[in-house]
């Protein structure tokens, strides 16, 4: 018997609660490593972005869109994570509950839920708190490892900030550069920054993990990470400029993070492998931008959020031949 049924004609075992579980087992390690880095501080902002998103969430659903709660798809939690992973450790709590709101209400049940927001949820509210509240998003805690207490907490730069004060004048240019960090200490983790980006290895390992339960590609990593790293080796090499390094340019700030779990969310990335290249070379290239020639040290975060509003015209642009038809 020949049964006849529309498409899809086969499913895959993977749902988005299976999916979004192996993100948040993915972000694990990154969330060890700041609280070990900067105390329980780190976890406080941790626990209450992600308990933010998911009230908001529930709340969104159950008294706005009138609809079933979707906070058991755990899609609120990485939310919430990957807002906390964009904020220092001393961030207020109060401002971290608006930056959920604004992630959660504004940025994904305004367009209707899980799967139809254009934006990034956690980078629109990391991007509304920077623009709302830049003295205490740019204050950062230094690292003091296994202090939870955070008995000797100290304020200072980040390694961004060290880079863009290499471009100022010979003084300032001097003291930026004996107080930046070592390879090992930005791949590590021993550097001051949000609590998500300051370690490239914890990121890495988290990264490597989806690839194995093969719920993201290396595509869009590969390519973010290769466009940006070659725009600034070419700058570097023709003008000589410190503060443009690739390696360490690589290593410091969200980059990583950004290009590791931000730019590779299902919904806000294009669905094609050509589509993918593009969207990641576009990030690459409006953070290498921003980042040299804005004044703000960073530019992950508004790359990331300027692409997404391309995502509809390059899905559109590199969809799929249909079997059985000619080429246009």
């Amino acid at each position: 018997m020949l049964k006849i049924s529309t498409a899809p004609h086969c499913y895959a075992k993977a749902d988005t609660r299976s999916i979004m579980r192996d993100v948040i087992i993915s972000l694990l390690p990154a969330g060890a490593v700041a609280v070990a880095l900067f105390g329980l501080a780190a976890l406080v902002t941790i626990v209450t972005a992600v308990a933010g998103c998911v009230f908001f969430e529930y709340a969104c659903c159950r008294w706005w869109l009138k609809t079933k709660p979707t906070t058991g798809d755990f899609s609120a939690v990485v939310t919430g994570l990957l807002l906390a992973y964009n904020l220092p450790c001393n961030m207020p709590l109060w401002m971290t509950l608006i930056g959920c709101f604004v992630a959660i209400v504004i940025a994904k049940a305004a367009f209707g839920g899980i799967g139809k927001n254009l934006f990034n949820p956690a980078l629109v509210g990391r991007v509304f708190l920077f623009i709302s509240f830049p003295v205490q998003m740019t204050t950062w805690v230094k690292p003091q490892l296994f202090d939870f207490l955070n008995t000797d907490a100290a304020t200072g730069p980040t390694t961004l900030g060290l880079l863009k004060h290499l471009d100022g004048t010979a003084s300032a240019t001097i003291s930026a550069a004996s107080e930046l960090p070592n390879y090992e200490q930005m791949f590590f983790g021993y550097v001051g920054g949000s609590l998500g980006e300051v370690s490239a290895l914890a990121l890495l390992l988290g990264f490597f993990y989806l690839l194995w339960r093969r719920v993201v590609s290396w595509h869009i990593p590969v390519y973010y990470l290769g466009t940006f790293f070659i725009l600034t080796g070419v700058f570097w090499l023709t003008t000589g400029n410190p503060a443009a390094e690739p390696v360490t340019q690589l290593l410091s700030g969200g980059l990583m993070l950004g290009a590791l779990f931000m730019a590779t969310d299902y919904t806000t990335s294009p669905m094609s492998k050509n589509g993918k290249i593009i969207f990641a070379v576009g990030c690459g290239v409006l953070t290498f931008v921003i980042r040299r020639f804005g004044s703000y040290p960073e530019g992950v975060s508004f790359a990331i959020l300027i692409m997404n509003a391309f995502v509809p015209l390059i899905d559109r642009c590199c969809h799929p031949r249909i079997f059985g038809t000619g080429r246009k």
